[in-house]
């Protein structure tokens, strides 16, 4: 590989990468090469939906832990991150949401990313979209992309009932006209599996002659002649290793990824660069701030009797749960754990929700979230959607191999902790349902110690973690902070675009992984002047 060159070189093969590498070598005249620091998508739970479970720790991540959180009790807070083919659609827990017009109509008329308005970008949700139940307006059905409605545990309509129950209308499309209510989630499943990027976009694409994928790859920088990006320097079986790109660089690292390698690459906020030893390409000061990120806060309650998905952990259990997957495609094995949901609201008077939940038919199932004792509990997480809080990622080092420090800077904002503390009472009062009572022994966490205001501020703070939401590091825009334009062009760069989350200005109310791959869908367009 050493030296050879292509029209495209894609850093990162998750989501936006899987995607930009299927569609600008649909092109036959363009030659692709996607590389990605992580394995390939061999390990089976990346292909069972259940299997959502036991990944946010382990192989296939980073192994990233935050910076201490100043305003999170100076915890030092797990941060799972993809390192395998497919990123975070390889590995996240398969919930398709994508947020509401408002979201990315405030990205165009408030945050400078004209062409970026909910009509502009509606039409690559629909391209990418391949639902097999839901269509009309607001969804597609012929795109890759394969998006079902599970048939929940009962365990989780019990949680829609209850929702139902507090004042929460039933809403069976949160991607619809409307997004307020309760319902089980659309997820990236087809065919009881895990519809992954990799399955959607890449594997179709992987028989063209002019594309080339490489895994366990580990790229150090972008090369740059002048103000030019020329190609990329990568490890490859321990050699190193360059590629040339003849038209474009293309960096789909995500939002933590990216902002690493332009810093790697010479181009940042320059004293920070200089103080890690690094000559500065392009004083590009945006580069690794306005992280944003979802904090979400657990509840975790015990359940009389062995009615969740945690009681497939006993072995004869789980070898049952196997053949019937095996055997039929069915069972518990096609759940993505995280079945139901609602949308919601702390502030009654904004115009579109403030919280999102996610309710889990087990306990114990994510990196920091506490097991039961009896083995046998349910999880409900929540969220304020648009938390003012931004952090940072910064380099530890000058070296590719070093993780970088991620500072999502947590509930810094008085507001995000209030909205967040919202989001914890009405999880309890929504447990607390008759629906959720027939199945409940007792509340485990945070457990009935906790009732004033201090108190769930305190839970707050020594409780909440990420939700693998990461946006905002490289973000889109025409203001001093902005590191790409509108058509995802590097600023004060040539032969460079930045096409992932970390190019989102603002975090979007819902999960970012559909947005993720929008961004990607519309990039192709861009990069290929189709706009």
């Amino acid at each position: 590989m050493a030296g050879q060159s292509f029209d495209y070189v894609i850093v990162g093969g998750g989501s936006a990468g899987c995607v930009l590498a299927s569609r600008l070598s649909e092109n036959p005249d363009s030659s692709v090469l996607l590389i990605e620091a992580g394995g390939r998508d061999t390990n089976p739970y990346i292909h069972m939906p259940v299997g959502f479970a036991k990944m946010t720790t382990g192989p296939l991540t980073w192994g990233l832990v935050t910076a201490p959180q100043k305003h999170a009790n100076n915890r030092e807070i797990p941060y799972a991150q993809a390192r395998v083919i497919g990123g975070g659609s390889s590995i996240n827990a398969e919930v398709f949401t994508r947020g509401v017009p408002s979201d990315y109509d405030r990205w165009a008329n408030e945050e400078g990313c004209e062409g970026w308005s909910f009509k502009d970008i509606q039409p690559y949700f629909l391209r990418s979209e391949g639902n097999e139940t839901l269509s009309g307006a607001y969804h597609g059905t012929d795109g890759p992309l394969g998006v079902s409605t599970l048939n929940p545990q009962p365990l989780t309509r019990a949680f829609i009932r209850s929702c139902q129950e507090v004042g929460m209308p039933y809403n069976p499309d949160f991607n619809g006209p409307v997004q307020e209510g309760t319902s089980a989630y659309q997820t990236t499943i087809r065919g009881a599996r895990r519809c992954s990027a990799v399955v959607a976009y890449l594997r179709p694409a992987m028989t063209r002659k002019n594309l080339t994928v490489v895994t366990g790859c580990l790229t150090r920088r972008i090369l740059f002649i002048g103000n030019r990006a020329t190609g990329v320097e990568y490890v490859q079986n321990g050699q190193l290793q360059t590629a040339l790109a003849n038209s474009e660089v293309i960096v789909t690292s995500g939002a933590i990824g990216s902002p690493k390698l332009m810093m790697l690459s010479g181009v940042g906020p320059a004293e920070h660069l200089k103080n890690v030893g690094i000559s500065v390409v392009l004083d590009s000061p945006g580069v690794g701030q306005n992280l944003s990120d979802h904090f979400g806060i657990d509840i975790v309650y015990e359940l009389k009797e062995q009615t969740s998905l945690n009681k497939y952990n006993k072995l004869h259990w789980m070898v049952w749960a196997g053949l019937q997957y095996a055997l039929f495609k069915t069972g518990p094995v096609t759940s993505n754990v995280v079945e139901g949901g609602a949308f919601w609201y702390a502030d009654e008077a904004r115009s579109e929700p403030d919280l999102q939940f996610h309710f889990l038919a087990a306990a114990g199932v994510e990196a920091g979230v506490p097991a039961i004792p009896s083995g046998s509990g349910c999880t409900l997480n929540s969220y304020t959607l648009r938390p003012k809080s931004r952090g940072s990622v910064t380099l530890r080092s000058a070296r590719a191999e070093d993780n970088p420090i991620v500072d999502p800077n947590f509930i810094a904002e008085p507001d995000d902790l209030r909205v967040s503390v919202e989001g914890v009472k009405l999880s309890r009062e929504i447990l607390n349902q008759n629906s959720m009572l027939k199945y409940i022994r007792s509340e485990h966490f945070p457990g009935k110690g906790v009732g004033t205001q201090a108190d769930f501020e305190d839970y707050a703070k020594q409780y909440g973690r990420t939700s693998y939401h990461p946006v905002g590091t490289c973000k889109m825009g025409t203001d001093a902070m902005a590191v790409v334009d509108p058509q995802l062009r590097v600023r004060g760069l040539e032969g460079i675009r930045i096409c992932d989350s970390s190019a989102m200005p603002s975090l979007i109310g819902s999960n970012t992984n559909a947005a993720t791959i929008m961004i990607a869908e519309k990039a192709s367009d861009l990069i290929r002047g189709n706009q």
